[in-house]
């Protein structure tokens, strides 16, 4: 009996907890967003640039830290067990989140920001465990659920930060957020149920089975991974000049930051509508579909982005594209889950979150540099090319590897 097949009765509580787990974690990480210059200031730096850059080092570290590991802990969840990783990513994570309440200046800051990163990913564990788990029909479904968490605490986080600071202070909301963590840490050690048998599974490895046709799954996998990087490459690439755009829009310098606030949770709660049905229906009608259509109406709703003349209609326009944007993941990660053989899905389901990590990283400073260089108005423009790209790039892979429907739809069951 394989890992999935032993485990199909724990997957509907693991998705609970895991979900619960993906949102404390990650608000309990953004939340930092509205008062982490001010940190930066207390640590020493005084310099508006210093503060700028200093402050988008210390936020893109995690990601960076993330991105590097991920690939790792997958594999060793293939090899121990998927508990052990998530109960790793947790507690890690609560104490470098609590020692970041202790840093001395900004290079600790900035270290333990990274050192998060490269322990921690609560979240990419999660779907690691719940991509192995859960019933081939239900894994476009059940991924959206998970993803609707960890988007869920990406909205709150910074809310929660916003006011937060004034009850316990700047230092104090990190031993909160640490605080958070280990409620989800110890959540995942009592009620996290996991059949692993270790030496089944490395007689598994040991087969080293390759049903026919593998050596064409990995175009796929590849193609998969470029449209998840592409992903969070498209709803970053706007983020590091979201303040300065809705300045052009003549918003008053006082209430830049609070507007670019709400334009940026607009995108979330966007995806957060959608994300489960949007899981659902690649469950219905086919993830590869679900995947080319989501690109194709994301780039559609990010051009007029770039000619917006109020605030409110960017927001609108945000709103909308992450409604949009939100079937890519769990559809790429339902596919991803299918393509590959039953002992290597840790690994290649991390490679997966070192491919979003990476376009979080990529996209704010691709972003930064068309903004600077041609305009802010290019940055959506390229931006909605881009998407345009990759979903011809993920049209023409569906034709070329997998051919007619009887086919796609015999990779995607499995």
């Amino acid at each position: 009996m394989n890992y999935s097949d032993r485990n199909l009765m724990y997957w509907r509580r693991n998705l609970a907890v895991c979900v619960f787990g993906s949102f404390t974690t990650l608000v309990s990480l953004s939340m930092l967003l509205p008062f982490l210059p001010l940190y930066v200031q207390q640590l020493g730096v005084t310099a508006q640039a210093d503060v700028v850059q200093w402050s988008a080092v210390a936020f893109g570290a995690t990601f960076f830290g993330t991105a590097i590991t991920a690939p790792l802990w997958g594999r060793l969840a293939d090899r121990y067990g998927r508990k052990p990783m998530l109960v790793r990513a947790a507690i890690g994570m609560a104490v470098v989140m609590s020692l970041i309440g202790l840093a001395r200046d900004v290079t600790d800051l900035v270290a333990l920001r990274l050192i998060a990163g490269l322990i921690g990913g609560y979240a990419s564990a999660s779907i690691v465990m719940i991509g192995s788990q859960v019933p081939r029909e239900k894994a476009g479904w059940a991924l959206g659920v998970l993803s609707t968490g960890a988007l869920s605490g990406n909205l709150i986080g910074p809310l929660v930060g916003g006011f937060l600071p004034e009850l316990v202070g700047i230092r104090g909301t990190f031993f909160v957020g640490g605080g958070m963590i280990a409620v989800a840490a110890m959540t995942t050690i009592l009620f996290i149920r996991e059949d692993f048998d270790r030496v089944a599974d490395a007689k598994q490895r040991k087969q080293k089975t390759r049903p026919e046709g593998a050596d064409a799954k990995w175009p796929i996998i590849g193609a998969l991974l470029i449209t998840a990087m592409m992903v969070l490459l498209a709803n970053m690439s706007i983020e590091p000049i979201i303040t300065v755009y809705i300045g052009d829009l003549g918003v008053a310098s006082d209430s830049q930051a609070r507007i670019a606030g709400i334009v940026m949770a607009c995108s979330a709660l966007g995806s957060i509508l959608t994300a489960a049905k949007l899981g659902a229906l690649a469950d219905r009608v086919g993830s590869w579909n679900v995947i080319v259509g989501c690109l194709l109406l994301t780039a559609v709703v990010m051009v007029p982005q770039a000619f917006v003349t109020q605030w409110w209609q960017l927001a609108v326009l945000r709103g909308l594209m992450g409604m949009t944007i939100a079937g890519l993941l769990p559809s790429i990660a339902k596919l991803i889950r299918h393509s590959v053989e039953e002992h290597n899905t840790g690994k290649i389901l991390g490679y997966l979150q070192s491919a979003q990590f990476s376009g979080q990283v990529i996209g704010p400073l691709i972003g930064g540099q068309i903004g600077a260089h041609l305009g802010l108005h290019h940055v959506f423009l390229v931006t909605a090319a881009l998407l345009v790209l990759c979903a011809g790039m993920n049209g023409w892979v569906r034709n070329r590897y997998l051919g007619d429907t009887v086919q796609t739809n015999a990779v995607e069951k499995g």
